[in-house]
């Protein structure tokens, strides 16, 4: 009982302020502005992103798409890069970015894993995209590429045309002869597989 009255007296005798901080005087921090503004709103986020991943894009949030001088399965020949000279036909275009995909070229080794256990791993060939500035369109019969022209025929169609040699690129038999190729290629896999 005496030591409890003790320890009561002591704690009355040590006087802790608000103004004190462990029998030290404390300093509260200036209120002044601080010497560097911060210039983004609290409530925005801003990400950085590399220039080659950004992409513009419309009020709407969607990419804009570019258009380019190539369609698919047109015939092109590559003017750059590890397969400059090679020739051949657009399988896939890829608007936001503007780049082409072209059957047997610019193959790229890709190593795949397993998806089961009697499955092995495997490595296979893929064809990567290209830029569409590193293709030009192609003539097979007189074995020039071109750049490309557009003119208007005499039935009021807007056809597009190599400019070297004059041969019309955008006629229906073309159209339809490169859809029926396909639709034989695509079968071939389908009965391969």
């Amino acid at each position: 009982m005496v030591a409890m009255a003790a320890l009561q007296s002591s704690f009355t005798s040590l006087s802790i302020s608000s103004n004190s901080f462990l029998g030290q005087p404390f300093s509260p921090l200036p209120l002044c502005s601080p010497l560097v503004k911060s210039t983004q709103t609290p409530g925005s986020i801003v990400a950085k992103l590399k220039r080659w991943e950004r992409k513009k894009c419309k009020p709407n949030s969607l990419p804009v798409l570019h258009k380019m001088h190539v369609k698919l399965g047109d015939t092109v020949k590559v003017i750059s890069g590890h397969d400059k000279d090679k020739v051949g036909e657009i399988t896939e275009i890829i608007k936001h970015n503007s780049k082409v995909v072209i059957r047997e070229i610019n193959l790229k080794t890709k190593h795949v894993k397993s998806r089961s256990e009697d499955e092995p791993g495997q490595i296979v060939k893929i064809e990567a995209p290209i830029h569409s500035s590193n293709v030009m369109l192609y003539s097979k019969d007189q074995k020039v590429a071109s750049r490309v022209g557009h003119k208007t025929l005499d039935n009021g169609k807007r056809v597009r045309y190599l400019i070297k040699t004059g041969e019309i690129i955008d006629s229906a038999e073309n159209w339809k002869k490169a859809v029926k190729e396909r639709e034989k290629t695509t079968e071939a896999v389908a009965v391969a597989s």
